[in-house]
């Protein structure tokens, strides 16, 4: 870089100095940027006009400067489809670009997260930033940035030449530790161990080439698996034969780091001097960059060619999808190829897009406009792309232009089996009207955007939204040169604050007289922004529309550098906070004086975590119980909301305290019952967990929700609010006799992994953190007639609830969560139980298809079980029954039993026995039946 170029300096609109290496707000006007906010780059160079050099022969610059150089930085938001919550953070990238010089806006501040010794002082102030981490566009990876000094493990001149080139190097997470741990050598050859060459010996801890290894290492140990050398194995072998008490391998201690030692507990001192020495301090530049990759793919002896490419790489692609075709040698023939091959490359494979050249003007003009006399279409790109292809045909196959005509909108291509069109059919009112809806509704995500339609492609909805926008641009266009010629654009009144010329386009000129801001709902400001799609207005105050515009962020209430030299903190001693705490300033809002918002959804509304799906969501997606502070999505527990009680909501556990419509013990019948205390005080789900939802039975009792819905043979009689419980009487015997495999218990109801024998309970299958969801199947036509079909978002077929242990990592089953949604906002878990969870309740009542369910299962047991009667209805006669055998009180069926051969008929004296007692009546070789490895009399 010459020497005048790291002393010129430019003076933006605002006054501002910039130079290079300083970091400075970009944007085009607003039309152009769509409301998207300003993008945060660093000034690499400054250019003059576009085919004129840089500097002339006497190294002087060209003058003048119309462009600037811009290396860009990232929001993470930018690059993900995750939020994130710090504003402040971005990501790092090698890639610059070229841009007018008019699109500066203002300067700012980024700094490494090393080189700030103040975090949270350095986020309070504004226009300032910070990055750790590095994001490659081409590849879509993000790296670690480091600084340079902290590498230890390279040779001396390697090491030296980075030290001095770059100020950070980018490298991939898993290798930080080995790159800045002491400098490994070789044990055989005393050579520096490059880590993708290198291996370590698990017991002496030696590090050794793969190549100085006899026999060579072909490839590292997988994860998981260790390797030792040669003498430790020998020493080992010999431990063994000798029968030697082995000793534990002595621990190496952990080498030191270059890394920043942990600050203190407590509020750091927020010095201003040291906070503008942070802000001025001298970053080393090579070739305009102060980073360079250095990671796993990396040949650590190129980094001293100084033209060596400075970008992050990926592992070598090999495989003839990404390996070019050579032809052969001259005089040699292919015996593989077919005869009838026709050999690409050649004139009878090319086809010939335009001739159009090689033909006079006058004759393209003449037979252009004998096409059509629709002015539209003759500036039309589709339109004129077509005559250009038929007229080469034409003037190729020899035929006059005369005989071309543009009647069928089809046209065969050369490589496509079928004709398509080579325009867009033309959009009828009802798309358009759904078009315009959801573009003002979801802005340009034109997916959502494709999805709302529902009749065209994606590719039609791109094409037509370029054109819709285009049209709406020059409807503006016409208004403001009618504004102005009018003599309205004099009449407008200026903003109250000095506005960019180049930001005049993000201004509200005209105000209505209620206009209130999409974020913080105010309506007093001074100036009015633009807001971004989306919001419930189409304005920003001042403050929430600087934070948009800097910060992407509508909930950042920055603080002013003029703000806080005018503020009394400003004639505080050195070393006082330059921000107050945010409580503080928020008193100085004219809030109180201010005409109370309008009613609608606030962009800022609070967010409640889900227990299901760990995901966060608005204040009625999520609900919270107001006595227990449960929550969930109303999706997930089977709860219609509504707008006037959401605030007000109770779980159904909670409000049957006061009910009483069902049982106050809240056990789940398909899980194991919970021991009580000697006080009997029943347990009640945490609220903390998912396992607090619960809906009643037919019989009053209680069943989880997610037990409910993953267990096959459960079914609901109102399926969109997941109650009342039917069916438990009617699931199999296996599924009470196997044994939990999380528990080891043989009471409840168990299900089996989809990808493994293994059987456990929901609930414990829940708190152990398996993988539950539902899974698309599909189903052959011949079955489609007598299966359900459904669809969810973008699949169709037999929607599967499955649980996977979570030791099944690698399933390559597509699964929905149970809180995914739809199009139409309902949930994964709601969509199935609609679907296959209702049972038919036309022309039936509960009490008959409970006493049908009982039949067959009379039925089924033959005359043995006869006088057999499910746990609903012995709850009804016996509160708290117990088997008189094992004591167990947990049982689908519980069977009257004989004292000294007889049955009482009073309820208070009746004995019974579970169902698993009645079967398998022999007791225990010790005369005790046991449960649980309890034995009891």
């Amino acid at each position: 870089m010459p020497a005048s170029d790291s002393t010129f300096s430019l003076t933006l609109k605002n006054g501002e100095q910039i130079k290079v290496n300083d970091h400075v707000y970009c944007s085009p006007s607003w039309s152009v940027r769509d409301g998207t906010p300003y993008s945060v780059a660093r000034i690499m160079e400054f250019l003059p006009d576009q085919g004129v050099p840089t500097f002339d022969k006497s190294g002087k610059r060209n003058e003048p400067v119309t462009r600037v150089r811009l290396a860009w930085y990232y929001r993470p938001s930018d690059v993900t489809d995750r939020p994130v919550a710090d504003s402040r953070l971005l990501l790092a990238a090698i890639y610059s670009e070229v841009c007018d010089i008019s699109q500066l806006r203002s300067k700012c501040y980024v700094l490494h997260r090393d080189k700030i010794s103040d975090l949270a002082g350095w986020k309070k102030r504004p226009d300032r930033f910070y990055f750790n981490r590095l994001f490659d566009p081409w590849i879509r990876k993000e790296f670690e940035v480091i600084p340079a000094v902290t590498l230890r493990n390279l040779p001396e001149n390697i090491r030296d030449v980075l030290n001095s080139r770059y100020e950070y190097v980018v490298a991939e997470k898993e290798i930080i530790p080995d790159l800045t741990d002491t400098i490994r050598l070789c044990d055989t050859c005393a050579q520096w161990c490059p880590p993708a060459e290198t291996v370590q010996c698990h017991r002496c801890k030696k590090f050794f080439h793969m190549s100085c290894v006899n026999p060579p290492l072909l490839a590292k140990p997988s994860r998981g698996y260790g390797w030792t050398c040669a003498p430790c194995s020998r020493k080992h072998e010999e431990e063994v034969d000798s029968h030697k008490v082995r000793h534990a391998t002595p621990l190496v201690p952990k080498p030191k780091t270059n890394a920043p030692a942990p600050r203190g507990r407590g509020r750091p001192r927020k010095d201003r001097v040291l906070a503008e020495k942070e802000e001025n301090v001298e970053i080393k530049h090579f070739k305009m960059w102060p980073f360079r990759y250095f990671g796993m793919y990396t040949v650590a002896e190129d980094t001293l060619d100084p033209d060596d490419l400075i970008f992050p790489r990926t592992a070598t692609r090999v495989g003839p999808r990404y390996q070019a075709s050579v032809p052969l040698q001259p005089g040699v023939e292919n015996a593989y190829a077919a005869p009838d091959l026709e050999e690409r490359g050649g004139d009878a494979t090319i086809e010939v897009l335009s001739l159009v050249r090689d033909m006079t003007p006058a004759e393209v003009h003449k037979f252009r406009n004998n096409l059509t006399r629709n002015e539209h279409l003759k500036h039309s790109v589709d339109w004129l792309t077509e005559v250009m292809h038929r007229y080469t045909d034409a003037w190729v196959a020899g035929r006059d232009l005369s005989t071309v005509n543009m009647r069928t909108p089809l046209r065969l291509e050369k490589w496509k089996k079928t004709e398509t069109r080579y325009a867009d059919r033309e959009w009828s009112e009802e798309e358009v009207a759904a078009f315009e809806d959801a573009i003002a509704l979801h802005g340009a995500e034109l997916r959502i955007v494709r999805d709302e339609v529902g009749t065209r492609s994606m590719p039609e909805v791109v094409r037509f939204y370029g054109h819709w926008k285009n049209a709406r641009l020059g409807e503006d266009n016409e208004r403001i040169k009618k504004a102005r010629l009018s003599g309205k654009a004099k009449d407008m009144p200026p903003p109250s604050r000095a506005v960019s010329p180049d930001e005049e386009g993000s201004v509200v000129r005209e105000p209505r007289s209620n206009v209130s801001c999409g974020a913080c709902r105010t309506r007093e400001s001074d100036t009015w922004w633009k807001a971004p799609k989306g919001l419930p207005t189409s304005a920003l105050c001042d403050n929430c529309g600087l934070s948009w515009r800097k910060y992407a962020d509508l909930n950042v209430r920055p603080v002013r550098e003029e703000a806080l030299a005018k503020s009394k903190s400003a004639d505080k001693r050195e070393g006082t906070p330059l921000n107050g705490p945010s409580a503080k300033r928020a008193k100085t809002l004219s809030s109180a004086t201010s005409t109370p918002p309008p009613d609608g959804p606030s962009p800022a509304a609070p967010q409640l975590q889900c227990l299901a799906c760990q995901k966060n969501g608005p204040v009625g997606k999520v609900l919270r119980c107001r006595q227990c502070q449960f929550r969930a999505h109303a999706g997930a527990c089977g709860v219609v909301t509504d707008p006037s009680t959401v605030e007000s909501w109770v779980c159904e556990l909670c409000q049957n305290e006061k009910s009483l419509e069902a049982s106050l013990n809240p056990e789940c019948l398909l899980c194991p019952r919970a021991r009580k205390d000697a006080k009997r005080k029943t347990i009640y789900p945490p609220p903390d967990s998912y396992l607090r939802a619960c809906k009643p039975t037919e019989g009053q009792a209680w069943v989880h929700v997610v037990c409910s819905v993953f267990m096959p043979e459960v079914v609901y009689s109102d399926a969109s609010r997941l109650r009342l419980v039917e069916g438990i009487s009617t699931i199999p015997q296996y599924r009470w006799t196997n044994k939990c495999t999380l528990c080891d218990t043989d009471e409840g109801a168990v299900v089996r992994c989809a990808e493994c024998p293994a059987e456990f309970h929901v609930s414990c299958a829940w708190r152990q953190g398996h993988k539950f969801g539902f899974e698309m199947q599909q189903v052959k036509a011949s079955r489609r007639d007598t299966t359900t079909m459904v669809d969810f978002n973008e699949d169709t077929g037999c929607m599967v609830p499955l649980i996977i242990c979570k030791g099944h990592t690698n399933h390559r089953r597509e699964l929905y969560e149970i809180c995914d949604t739809n199009e139409f906002g309902e949930t994964a878990l709601q969509v199935y139980c609609k679907n296959y969870k209702q049972v038919p309740v036309a022309g039936s009542h509960g009490l008959l298809r409970k006493a049908r369910r009982l039949d067959n299962i009379l039925n089924n047991n033959g005359n043995d079980a006869q006088s057999s009667v499910s746990l609903d209805d012995v709850s009804s006669t016996d509160p708290d029954p117990k088997c008189h055998r094992c004591h167990t009180e947990y049982s689908p069926i519980f069977h009257p039993h004989t004292l000294n051969g007889k049955v009482s008929s009073q309820p208070s004296m009746k004995a019974w026995l579970c169902h698993k007692c009645h079967i398998d009546p022999v007791p225990a070789p010790d005369g005790h039946a046991h449960t649980n490895g309890v034995s009891s009399s």
